[in-house]
């Protein structure tokens, strides 16, 4: 029977062995063909032939949509169960390339998903073969962002939230409880950073006038905002691009008074950024620089240098084609060691526990900040926060901090998640930045695996809705982007999907238990492991986890009913405990 792992936003694969995701409203293959006629040359193929990992090749009919992919077996309907049913239902936009090869009158197609799936479709016709291919290559990179899937689909599921209002700034306000910090909407028309949101937090003593000349002051006029407050210490994480100090060492008092206002009186601070020094001086040639520290006497800087998304693309590239060779396993070790994925998930993790170290255990206040203040600055106000916010480790804390922190904060996903690591084109501005934190975060739940209300389904699921998706959550480059095509009003946001007591199930942590303290990982290269639902989830056979998870659920549930029995014999003793007394047949 297939185990679902999310919604069908990839693919769909009913069947032995099928690991892909059936809970979703489905349209006609004809109301996406009459939209898209013009780049569908052959809409239906028969006697096609499906390979894909650990299951057997299935035959049936291959259908091309405007959006979907779509393979049903020829099998009889009548003659097998739900259960057994075989079917590829997959998004165009899920496809990150293609290989076609031709023997004979056979051609064979190739395709290499975004979620590092790779199948093989076998077509027994050549010409019909390329239309296909033709029609995968251009319908997954269609120019209109609103001809995509998303401002198509309709769910037929009750809604029980909008999750596009689930978590705005005036909600999360209500959380920090301090009269220190305000809610200001100085960007509401998104004049002043068309990035940031349009309604930040900031100090109460900041008016909005002094935010101005900060944002003239800052890469993108992203002007130090609030990303948490400690809720004993006081103490908080603000986030920022780089200051415009350029060759000249240029200052701003309103940028020095609006951080000194974040400390408080007689507090200090430091700025860590992401940069090396030498990269952060070079920056003051290119109108960028740092924070000068006889401008900022409250504040020290530290650099912490992290990798840029380039960087780990190539790096995640190297780690994918190693897990995809089967051809070498005796160097496998020294080919994960040389992608260097592992080194970047140590790197970040070592940053986050020094911020959650600066704040929890030393009170002292931080400024992150890299160049543009939207990549590796969510990856650790994120992390740092999720070490130090028990809240952050649950379902919807980790929903509102994704929200917070990457989507509103104008992580720019459209950029980061076009394309994925088999891509042969040329990308610019892909790399996988968020990809990097939910690693992380799966590191955490390893090591603490009891204090996380969700499962790590849950984190590979959020992975593969951000680069392709039937919801509008991670559309656009920010929250400028997403209200110019009205996103919320023409697209359904995934947490109205997940956020229902019926899907939820399926991501709970049945070993979470509510854990209030700081988590403090170990970021040894020792105690980091590999990601192997995600990165290994199609190359290594998911019989013996889903056993051993089987298990445990198993042994969940027999502790559930001891315990219930164990409190129902206990109040039968109480009471005849207190039959006896009253007849005094025992003492009290």
């Amino acid at each position: 029977m297939t185990r679902c792992s999310s919604t069908a936003v990839t693919i769909s694969v009913s069947g032995v062995g099928g690991r892909g995701m059936t809970d979703v409203c489905r349209m006609p293959a004809e109301f996406d063909a009459m939209e898209f006629v013009e780049y569908i040359k052959t809409p239906k193929v028969d006697k096609v032939t499906l390979h894909r990992p650990y299951t057997m090749p299935v035959e049936g009919t291959l259908c091309v949509t405007g959006h979907h992919l779509i393979l049903s077996s020829r099998m009889d309907s009548e003659k097998r169960k739900d259960d057994e049913k075989e079917e590829l239902w997959m998004l165009h936009i899920a496809v990150d390339s293609l290989e076609k090869k031709f023997v004979g009158p056979i051609g064979y197609l190739t395709l290499y998903c975004k979620n590092f799936l790779v199948i093989q479709l076998d077509i027994p016709n050549v010409e019909e073969c390329l239309n296909v291919a033709s029609s995968i290559e251009q319908l997954s990179s269609l120019g209109s962002l609103t001809m995509t899937y998303p401002f198509f689909y309709r769910s037929t599921f009750e809604r029980m939230e909008d999750g596009w209002v689930a978590f705005q700034p005036e909600s999360e306000l209500t959380r920090l409880k301090s009269e220190d910090w305000r809610l200001s909407y100085v960007n509401k028309n998104y004049d002043i950073s068309d990035t940031y949101p349009r309604a930040v937090v900031v100090p109460k003593t900041v008016d909005d006038d002094t935010l101005r000349a900060a944002a003239a002051f800052r890469s993108g006029g992203r002007f130090p905002i609030l990303s948490y407050l400690h809720k004993g210490h006081g103490t908080a994480i603000l986030r920022s691009s780089q200051p415009m100090t350029g060759a000249n060492s240029k200052r701003c008092r309103e940028d020095e008074r609006l951080l000194n206002a974040a400390l408080g009186v007689g507090r200090r601070g430091y700025v860590i950024d992401t940069r090396s020094n030498a990269n952060a001086t070079a920056a003051k040639s290119k109108g960028g620089g740092f924070e000068i520290e006889s401008h900022y006497p409250q504040w020290r800087r530290v650099h912490k240098p992290l990798e840029k998304y380039t960087t780990l693309q190539d790096s995640l590239a190297k780690l994918i084609d190693a897990c995809k060779d089967s051809s070498n396993t005796t160097k496998w070790l020294s080919r994960l060691s040389a992608s260097g994925w592992l080194g970047h998930v140590k790197e970040l993790l070592n940053v986050a526990c020094l911020v959650a170290q600066c704040v929890d255990k030393d009170s002292y206040s931080i400024l992150i900040h890299g160049s543009d203040g939207f990549d590796v600055t969510p990856q650790v106000t994120s992390l740092a926060q999720i070490i130090l916010d028990p809240d952050c480790r649950t379902i919807r804390g980790l929903e509102a901090l994704i929200e917070r922190e990457w989507i509103q904060g104008g992580h720019p996903f459209a950029s980061r998640c076009a394309h994925g690591v088999f891509y042969t084109g040329k990308a610019k501005h892909v790399g996988p930045v968020f990809l990097l934190f939910l690693d992380c975060v799966w590191q955490l739940h390893q090591q603490f695996s009891c204090s996380f209300e969700f499962n790590e389904d849950f984190l590979y699921m959020i992975f593969e809705h951000s680069y392709s998706s039937q919801f509008g959550t991670f559309l656009c480059n920010n929250e400028s982007e997403r209200e110019r095509v009205k996103l919320s009003q023409n697209t359904t946001s995934l947490w109205t999907y997940m956020n229902r007591p019926a899907i939820l199930q399926k991501y709970l942590n049945p070993l979470f238990k509510t854990n209030q303290g700081v988590i403090w990982p170990a970021v040894a290269p020792q105690s980091l492991c590999l990601w192997e639902s995600t990165y290994l989830r199609w190359d290594i056979d998911p019989a013996p986890r889903s056993a051993v998870w089987g298990a445990v659920l198993d042994i969940m549930q027999e502790d559930k009913e001891a315990r219930l029995k164990v409190n129902e014999l206990r109040r039968e003793l109480a009471e005849l405990q207190k039959e006896a007394m009253q007849k005094g047949l025992i003492g009290e």
